[in-house]
């Protein structure tokens, strides 16, 4: 979808305007799809599959991002901090490649998807891609047997793969205007009708908001942007001297679902923007042409950064720093500890509750 027509449509989903109604019909195909696919898996006509380990979930319930990737690098580092050993298994939107797929350093972005290679070369942790979580999961736990925890990118309606703990993220624009796509931005509604045989439950849900707005009063997690950039080659840059007078001109650019958010955060750190190029998200860049841009700073998002340096090395990318308040830790650490103690008693036999 061009990005003019993303940003209009993302637009409407603020009110309950005349395009919004307009799209009701296919709004209540879409949801009456997706409650006949919950039904499916609550009958067991389609069914969730499980792994030895804990699994976690991280996704949302409204289109576009909302903080997902950040929360699961965050969690990781986490998970990882504490002793455990993570594995983290996404779809790779985006990505060209089919089937499963490891992630590695070689592994060329257009075939893992940017947000898990992102994820891999922020944690180190192994991160397998494939349509198919649980088949992900699985060849994961082959490679790498003594992993402990998984971590889902995304997914939180993808039902083939059983979870143990549920992180739904929501950001300033919350559900939006309440209606589901394409009529509004929710996927499903929120509170959720949960799927138990899944492995959704209230009690081993957590809601998550990342943004500003003090409006929510859950659990939150901040995001800011990082006051240094990153080289292609891993050096640093402070923003500070990219803003020093008679530096070069600065060109920022997001491939994400909101980028205006990225140059706000960068205008807000005493950024003076020539020019902003809003791009559709998770933009592949493959015709991307700079020429135009040289002699410029080119400022971009980690996950721009991924792709963009094949075709223009010289761009500066700015992390997205991110910070899980401590009542969010209490309340999920309890839940995972849970989650290993049954998984480790019903491997030795034993009825789990």
């Amino acid at each position: 979808m061009p990005a003019a027509m993303q940003q209009r449509l993302g637009q409407s989903w603020n009110h309950r305007g005349l395009l919004s109604r307009l799209l009701l019909p296919v709004a209540a195909l879409y949801g009456g799809l997706a409650a006949l696919r919950r039904q499916l898996y609550r009958w067991q006509w389609q069914k969730s599959h499980h792994v030895s380990i804990p699994v976690v979930v991280v996704g949302n319930v409204v289109a576009g991002g909302s903080g997902k990737t950040p929360v699961t690098i965050a969690l990781v580092a986490h998970l990882t901090a504490a002793g455990w050993l993570v594995g983290v298994v996404s779809r790779g939107y985006g990505r060209s490649s089919t089937g499963c797929l490891e992630v590695t350093a070689a592994t060329p972005p257009h075939e893992a998807g940017d947000e898990p290679m992102l994820i891999h070369q922020k944690t180190g942790a192994p991160v397998f891609v494939g349509p198919s979580r649980f088949e992900a999961a699985s060849a994961l736990l082959r490679r790498y047997p003594q992993t402990q925890v998984l971590v889902c990118d995304d997914g939180l309606q993808h039902y083939g793969l059983f979870r143990d703990v549920e992180i739904c993220v929501f950001d300033d624009r919350g559900c939006g205007n309440g209606w589901l796509l394409p009529s509004g931005p929710l996927r499903e509604h929120w509170p959720r009708a949960l799927v138990k045989s899944a492995g959704q439950s209230p009690s081993c849900t957590l809601a998550l908001h990342t943004g500003q707005s003090p409006a929510f009063s859950g659990l939150r997690g901040q995001r800011r942007l990082a006051d240094y950039g990153i080289r292609k080659d891993g050096t640093r840059v402070s923003l500070n001297d990219l803003a020093a007078p008679g530096s070069p001109a600065r060109i920022a650019l997001a491939g994400t679902s909101q980028p205006e958010e990225f140059f706000t955060m960068l205008r807000a750190q005493g950024l003076d923007l020539q020019e902003t190029l809003a791009l559709p998200d998770h933009y592949d860049f493959d015709s991307w042409t700079g020429n135009k841009y040289a002699g410029h700073s080119l400022i971009c998002t980690e996950k721009d950064a991924v792709k963009l340096w094949r075709t223009a090395p010289d761009a500066i990318a700015v992390p997205l720093d991110f910070e899980l308040e401590p009542a969010f830790w209490h309340r999920f650490d309890p839940l995972l500890q849970a989650a290993g103690a049954a998984k480790l008693s019903s491997l030795h036999g034993h009825t789990t509750t």
